[in-house]
């Protein structure tokens, strides 16, 4: 006969038993879901699938995506908040979009919300955005938000992991972070060929706390564009080019932006951009503030104005002549500057008048000019006089007001 005591263990055990069931990690692939991975079949509602079922789990579950070729309609909305931490593994996978921007109702292809201690590992996703180049129906500067779709958009997406994603021809920008904080994004690769618009490869806005470590840009605009709000920003160990540089802006084009304040960038190499190191900000603007931004140890490689403060930025020349920027720049610092400019004009300043730059900092500079006009490379300043430390060249502002 059983008696109470082991009636009582056999209680507990069972009760064990359904605690550890509930507290192991799940892995939903996809394919329990229904995805075919033929890379024609619309596979995008069994990820849809396996992410709410992964979401709901308490215990720390995971989406698997696995290797393969998979086409995916938009749009496709993982949407939080989840019950636990959360992963999506697609190392090896390939995920594609439609080329036909008709097919496109969201500024987005795949959008990710309200989650917190997500991590995304692996996967390229391909926007196949060759047809939507052609048509270039927003170009740089123009009059409202661009429809076009983001490959991977994150809003309010926190305490996170990216890493290990490869984005490739998207049909606008590649990835779009908003509101993320403390979030990692680590061996990311952004690759679009040189005659892509507008493929800005990492944009981010109104968040703090964000690493960008190891990765590797390749596209036709700003590498990585650093918009209104930002705060606390480490940018460290990038590979951009071809592209538009690390571009901080454009800034005070609309009312009340947030300051972007504590940006560090260092130990990067870019190759053949458009721009370098560059603050865009408009002419007769609202008020807006940069400040507390250090960049170290960057190489440049046949860079055009590998460091531009842009304070008449307006790419459509349609702004009202004679006006100042209303956004200030303070605080800033630039060391161990090296490389080639494909720009006789090496650095270039240009202040607002009714807001001058205070407080810049270059300290050991050194851009050479290689180009077909001859001679070394030279500065140009308004509004600025910049202390100077160490060895420049070319020298920064001489003889510039204070």
């Amino acid at each position: 006969m059983y008696t109470e005591k082991s009636i009582q263990q056999a209680i507990c055990c069972l009760f064990l038993i359904a605690y550890i069931a509930r507290s192991h990690a799940a892995v939903v692939n996809i394919k329990s879901k229904g995805a075919k991975g033929d890379g024609i079949t619309d596979d995008g509602q069994a990820i849809v699938s396996a992410w709410n079922e992964a979401c709901r789990r308490e215990a720390p579950s995971s989406v698997l995506i696995p290797p393969g070729t998979y086409m995916v309609f938009p749009p496709i909305d993982l949407i939080g908040p989840c019950k636990g931490p959360i992963k999506i593994k697609a190392t090896e996978a390939i995920i594609k979009a439609p080329p036909e921007l008709e097919k496109f109702t969201t500024t987005y292809w795949i959008a990710i919300r309200n989650v917190s201690k997500l991590t995304m590992i692996g996967g390229t996703y391909d926007g196949q955005g060759e047809q939507t180049w052609l048509q270039n129906l927003c170009p740089d500067g123009g009059p409202g938000p661009c429809p076009l779709p983001v490959n991977l958009q994150f809003t309010n997406v926190t305490n996170s992991l990216l890493q290990h994603i490869t984005s490739t021809d998207s049909k606008f920008f590649h990835m779009r972070l908003s509101l993320c904080d403390n979030t990692r994004l680590d061996h990311i690769t952004i690759l679009s060929p040189v005659n892509s618009v507008n493929t800005d490869g990492i944009q981010i806005g109104r968040l703090s706390g964000v690493n960008i470590t190891n990765s590797v840009m390749r596209t036709n605009d700003d590498c990585i564009s650093i918009g209104q709000g930002c705060r606390n920003i480490r940018i460290k160990n990038i590979m951009c080019g071809p592209g538009d540089g690390i571009g901080i802006g454009s800034l005070g084009r609309r009312a009340n932006e947030e300051p972007v304040q504590g940006i560090w960038i260092k130990n990067v190499t870019m190759t053949g951009t458009e721009n370098g190191l560059r603050i865009k900000t408009w002419p007769t603007s609202f008020p807006g503030s940069v400040s507390d931004l250090h960049y170290e140890d960057i190489i440049m490689h046949n860079v055009s104005f590998p460091i531009f403060f842009d304070q008449q930025f307006c790419p459509l020349n349609n702004c009202q002549n004679g006006t100042a920027s209303n956004v200030s720049i303070s605080n800033v610092s630039f060391r161990n500057i090296r490389g080639t400019s494909a720009t006789k004009v090496a650095l270039k300043f240009d202040c607002s008048a009714d807001v001058p730059c205070k407080n810049i900092k270059v300290a050991d500079i050194n851009l050479t000019y290689e180009g077909p006009e001859g001679g070394p490379a030279t500065s140009e300043c308004a509004n600025i006089k910049p202390k100077v430390v160490g060895h420049v060249v070319p020298p920064a502002c001489p003889g510039g007001p204070d």
